[in-house]
């Protein structure tokens, strides 16, 4: 079952990050990478970095230890989140941490092509061992374990849920002022942008976006229609040019739409973008589907007060990314850090995390009955959609490649480079 305005009922998301906590606690920070016991095999706490500071990531983080103090009892679980929008602030201190070989036990990451950079810096372990010890090659889908398969073979990450990018979020009130159908489908962009220019004359904001990881957010969904989905894969692969007209095509869209949205932009991050919708002062924001949580945390109800579907263009397609975690090379407590991996691969941590945080689970033997109306049709599309990796959640590019991307699409919505320029920048950064 397809997210449309037909089969959406009532989404379960999960919040970003908010206010900023302390990062990095006791547990193995100041001690040179020695474990506890002296013999580098410290079991005894874990000291788990993530990004779920706040919100719904938090009570999925919470819903997590809970299941991890239940099947380890004898493990401390030492909290190291890190607030930050994407997990940039994490991200930054992070690296940090790893280059003065202070590693935490295991940290969160976006699965995929992200790892790479920790991959070719040798900071972070094979964990392909864990995946036989813990028996997840025969619950996670054969898609997904491809996508998290490094370029040498092995598996770096044990991811904890799917997320899905391409997922348009309205206002219906504001629609039906300016005489739009709420329920109306967009078969592609032009569609969808004649109505962009009914609001835009009415002297509403047609569009709502935030700042620059949100617009390289909004670039991957464009990209992802205007070339479908074996071209969109191309990008990452090398077999799509990054300076054919199709591209060019694609990214004159992308200038389109950048043109309907707020001014304020480069100010904003994802919540107050989306909060523009929820209060009318918008009629459209694009962003995953953990942006719901912002909606039902403020009593708004999907097909009543809201709407959800795929960007316009991609319906059929599931733009992918995951949140999974690591064993950093010289962990202080590596014991400890695969018995965190075991709950975030096990059953029970899959169901109580996504439950509370509002994607869906990795493993393909929970009971989608246990879930959100929203969370069974994401778990039916995730099984049955053309899959792709998300560009701005890591899926897709190493992270290098990613940052040159963002300091392109900076540039050209800033108004500092005009589209030529712009997709020569990119092709640049595609290359490495």
């Amino acid at each position: 079952m397809r997210l449309n305005r037909r089969t959406s009922a009532t989404v379960a998301g999960a919040a970003l990050v908010g206010l900023a906590l302390a990062a990095c606690s006791s547990g193995g920070s100041g001690d040179g990478g020695s474990g506890d016991d002296g013999n580098g095999g410290g079991a005894d706490e874990v000291e788990v970095f993530t990004w779920w500071a706040a919100g719904s990531e938090k009570a999925g983080l919470d819903a997590l230890v809970g299941v991890f103090n239940e099947q380890h009892p004898d493990v401390e679980f030492i909290n190291g989140a890190v607030a930050g929008g994407a997990g940039s602030a994490a991200k930054d201190l992070l690296q940090s941490r790893l280059q003065a070989q202070d590693p935490p036990d295991t940290f969160q990451a976006h699965a995929g092509a992200e790892l790479q950079d920790y991959i070719d810096a040798a900071q972070i372990e094979d964990v392909s061992d864990l995946y036989d010890e813990f028996g997840l090659t025969d619950v996670f889908p054969a898609d997904l374990v491809d996508r998290v398969t490094a370029e040498d073979g092995a598996i770096y990450s044990i991811p904890s849920n799917v997320h899905r990018a391409n997922v348009v979020w309205a206002n219906p009130t504001v629609l039906e002022e300016n005489g739009i159908d709420p329920a109306a489908e967009y078969a592609d962009l032009d569609a969808w942008m004649a109505d962009l220019d009914t609001l835009q004359a009415a002297g509403v904001t047609p569009l709502s976006v935030a700042t620059t990881w949100t617009q390289v957010h909004l670039l991957e969904t464009v990209l992802l229609a205007g070339l479908g989905a074996e071209a969109y894969n191309g990008l990452w692969d090398g077999s799509t040019d990054w300076e054919s007209a199709e591209v060019t095509a694609a990214l004159e869209d992308f200038e389109q739409l950048m043109s309907y949205t707020n001014s304020d932009r480069d100010g904003l991050d994802w919540p107050e973008a989306t909060q523009m919708v929820i209060d009318g002062n918008a009629a459209f924001n694009v962003m995953g589907d953990w942006a719901v949580a912002a909606f039902e945390e403020q009593d708004k109800a999907l097909g009543t007060d809201f709407v959800a579907f795929p960007v316009p263009g991609t319906d059929g397609v599931f733009d992918f990314l995951a949140d999974s975690f690591t064993l950093p090379v010289g962990a202080p407590h590596p014991d400890g850090a695969k018995a965190w991996l075991e709950t975030v691969g096990s059953l029970e941590g899959q169901v109580a995390f996504n439950k509370a945080k509002g994607s869906i689970p990795a493993r393909t033997d929970a009971d989608p009955s246990e879930f959100s109306e929203y969370q069974q049709t994401a778990i039916e599309s995730f099984g049955q959609d053309t899959i792709v990796s998300s560009l701005a959640h890591g899926a897709a590019t190493p992270v290098a490649t990613l940052n040159a991307i963002s300091d392109a699409t900076s540039k050209f919505t800033s108004g500092a480079s005009d589209l030529a320029t712009y997709q020569s920048e990119l092709a640049a950064a595609a290359q490495g």
